[in-house]
């Protein structure tokens, strides 16, 4: 394994967890825990990316959204991790298909928060990640409508894996997705960087 690259044996199976985390935050480590417990999960790793395609605005230096991201989740289970950069990969299309070349014989599971599902049609090849990994969705506020009425949510109803076999999500060949509602919790990247907290 290349020096950098997260640690991981075939059989396992990891949560990946991407996004700018601009900064991380509470609901982040929130929304991971939950992952880890309701999808089965062995690990999860937070891919902190080198910048976003869908957004204008650039981020904070990614060594500095690193250090961040590991100050805020501490857990034994969770890897922050800067994969996508040592990579060279742009989309998450790309990120996936170099993980499952580099990692052969573990399963990886996508995760994403409702938001992310009802614009998931945006993203570039965006039904090569359904047919790539099995999805898991954690419902966030104010986006559980838009998720389960998006273009991915019925473009792929027949393949939605009911709420209560989730836990084997990662055992399931995609395509493959289960959305779970978790407890609400609010922080926001965003707001965060509107008031002043990340600058």
């Amino acid at each position: 394994m290349r020096t950098g690259f997260p640690l991981a044996v075939p059989g396992q199976t990891i949560g990946l967890l991407g996004g700018s985390f601009d900064p991380a935050h509470a609901g982040h480590v929130h929304i991971t825990r939950e992952a880890l417990r309701r999808f089965g999960l062995d690990r999860v790793w937070w891919l902190v990316s080198p910048g976003n395609p869908l957004k204008a605005r650039g981020p904070a230096p990614i060594g500095r959204r690193l250090d961040r991201a590991r100050e805020v989740m501490r857990h034994p289970r969770v890897t922050v991790t800067d994969i996508e950069a040592r990579l060279g990969t742009r989309y998450t299309a790309q990120t996936i298909a170099r993980l499952q070349r580099h990692y052969p014989g573990v399963r990886f599971v996508w995760l994403m928060g409702a938001d992310n599902l009802a614009q998931l049609h945006r993203w570039e090849d965006w039904q090569s990640i359904m047919g790539a990994v099995p999805v898991g969705v954690l419902a966030r506020p104010g986006d559980r409508i838009a998720a389960r009425t998006s273009r991915a949510a019925k473009t792929y109803r027949q393949h939605r894996v009911p709420a209560a076999a989730a836990h084997r999500l990662g055992w399931i060949e995609a395509p493959a997705w289960a959305f779970v509602n978790v407890p609400m919790h609010t922080a926001s990247s965003t707001a965060i960087r509107a008031g002043g907290g990340w600058s």
